[in-house]
This record gives C-alpha cells, structure tokens and sequence, in this order.
C-alpha cells in the first residue's frame, strides 16, 4: 500500500511541474522584486499554515515578509498594509470567504494584490491583479478532501519563490548567518575556530627533542588527548596522541618512556586557522571515517596559536 500511495503522490506531483506556467512564475518574481513596501501573506487553514511558512523563510532570507491572519486584518491588522506592500493570498479553492472579504480592503489601501489558487475559475482568481494557478490533478486523500497534494504544490511553489528572490537579490551567506544568529544553522555558519579553540596556558606544548617520561605530566594535565609539538619559533613541527602513546607502549614495552617524540609523532599533521569555521573544523577531523581524528592545531602566521578539540565543537551544539 505504502509504496502504490508515493507512486500515486509521485504523479500527482509530476502533474504539477509538467503544467505549472512558468512564465507567471517569473512575473510574480519581477513584481516581489520591484515592491517597495512588504510582501504581506495570508491564507486560511492549511493554506494558511503555508502562508506562514513562506513569510518566515522569506523574511530570514532577506525578504520584508510577514504572515497576516485574514480575521485579525478584518479586525484591526488591516491598517499595517500600505501602498506599497504586496499582499498574497494562497486559498486551494480560491474561494475561501474570509480571504475574499479581506480582499477589497487590501485594495482599498492601494495594495497589491496576487492569488495563489488551483482554481482558474475562482472568485479569487477573478479579483486579483494578478493570479496563478497551481495545477492540481487530485488530492492523495481518497476523498480527494482532504489538503495533501495541493499544500505540497503550495510549498514547492512558495520555495522556489524564495529562492529564486534570494539569488535575484544576491543574499549572501554571511548576510544569512546575521538573521539566524542561534541555534544550529546559526552556529554552522557564523561559529569560527577562534570562538572555541584552547589558546594560550591551555596549550600542551612539546619539543621534538624530548622523552615521553618528560610529557608525562603535561599530557595529563591539559586533557586534550594531544601534545603539539613545536620549534623555539611556535612554528608546527608534528603532533604527539593519546595513540601514538599506546602504539609506543605496545612496540617498546617498559623502554617506551625514554623515546623521543620526533621518532614518535605525526609529522605535518592536519590544521586549522582561527577563521575557519567550526562546522567545517568538525567536517575536516571526519573527512576520513577510518582515521579518526579529534584535534586540529590551529595555525596563524605559520604559528601555533590554539587547538580546536572535537569535544568542543560538539559542546557548541554543532554535532548533527
């Protein structure tokens, strides 16, 4: 059953795309681009539930958007439409009651105002300036009732919307990573190295020249699991693990404590820079799932300036 039901889903989807008009796809596009004011969306029910997602993803992507329940705009919210806003109104039917009350006070206030519907032939379809219809075959439910394919096709729509604003407007990642600020996508594109690496005391520093027995203390104490090893410069020379420890155990026996790190250590070990960011610090440690690595030396004017610990980024809230 499951797999007959995504199969029927499947085409009803593909009735879509091999239907939807491009070309008022495109026209909606130029007109958002041009608003002045604010992209003021609404629907009811599901639609209106689509109608708010596509106003908060738009407004995190660099669109003036908000969603306007139609009964608060018929009793009061009415008065934040102005001339230049754009309002859009998503109804399957396109025939939903409150929305078309709502409508000649939309233009009333001199606003724009576009139809999403799935209906050509709707009252909505007729009083708006501009209309597009989503095509719609049939709904998955089996009383072709209840809103499934046609709040799909309402998402797809809204998506491409937005996205294709986002590359008209040339929306940055870095402007992206201003507007989400918490949380995990926050973090994955605005977190550096600098903000989490060990710097400074915190360091477990060592020479190449020196024995296991003279670390012993040192590696302990700092719980990083590495010691990097430097020349009189700070510049990088290798880094010693709680691995290569054991190795040296197991190869040396008893005499293991008298080895030198040089004959012991990774010699130029994976780095990082204080700019890089944390996320892909953390993609670089598992780039290779059969050599597991869980520190990087960070690296700033060929010095060793502090050690990002996969602990830490996983302590950020950056692990998947």
């Amino acid at each position: 059953m499951i797999k007959g039901l995504l199969q029927e889903q499947r085409h009803y989807i593909d009735y879509f795309f091999d239907h939807i008009d491009i070309s008022k796809i495109e026209n909606i596009i130029k007109m958002l681009l041009e608003c002045k004011g604010t992209l003021i969306i609404s629907g009811v029910g599901k639609s209106g539930i689509i109608a708010n997602k596509l106003a908060m993803t738009l407004l995190s992507t660099g669109t003036k958007a908000f969603y306007l329940p139609p009964v608060n705009a018929l009793h009061g919210d009415i008065g934040i439409v102005s001339e230049n806003d754009i309002c859009i109104l998503i109804s399957k039917s396109g025939e939903t009651k409150e929305l078309i009350h709502l409508i000649p006070y939309i233009q009333k206030k001199g606003a724009k105002l576009i139809c999403v519907v799935s209906n050509n032939n709707s009252k909505m379809a007729r009083l708006a300036d501009y209309n597009i219809v989503l095509p719609l075959q049939k709904e998955l439910c089996p009383f072709n009732l209840a809103p499934t394919t046609s709040t799909v096709v309402q998402m797809i729509f809204g998506d491409v919307i937005t996205v294709a604003l986002m590359k008209n407007k040339c929306f940055s990642l870095v402007e992206y990573a201003k507007n989400h600020p918490a949380g995990t996508i926050g973090k994955k594109i605005s977190l550096s190295v600098e903000n989490i690496m060990l710097q400074g005391k915190q360091l477990p520093f060592c020479k190449r020249k020196e024995k296991i027995i003279d670390i012993l203390t040192e590696i302990s104490s700092k719980k990083c699991g590495t010691m990097i090893v430097i020349d009189e410069n700070n510049f990088l020379e290798g880094i010693f693990t709680d691995g290569d420890l054991r190795r040296a155990i197991e190869k040396y026996g008893e005499n293991f404590l008298n080895k030198k790190i040089e004959n012991l250590m990774t010699v130029s070990p994976l780095c990082t820079t204080p700019e890089t960011l944390a996320w892909d610090a953390m993609k670089q440690m598992e780039k290779d799932p059969k050599k597991l690595i869980t520190s990087l030396p960070v690296i700033k004017d060929n010095k060793v300036v502090g050690l990002v610990r996969m602990h830490d980024i996983v302590q950020a809230g950056l692990s998947e």
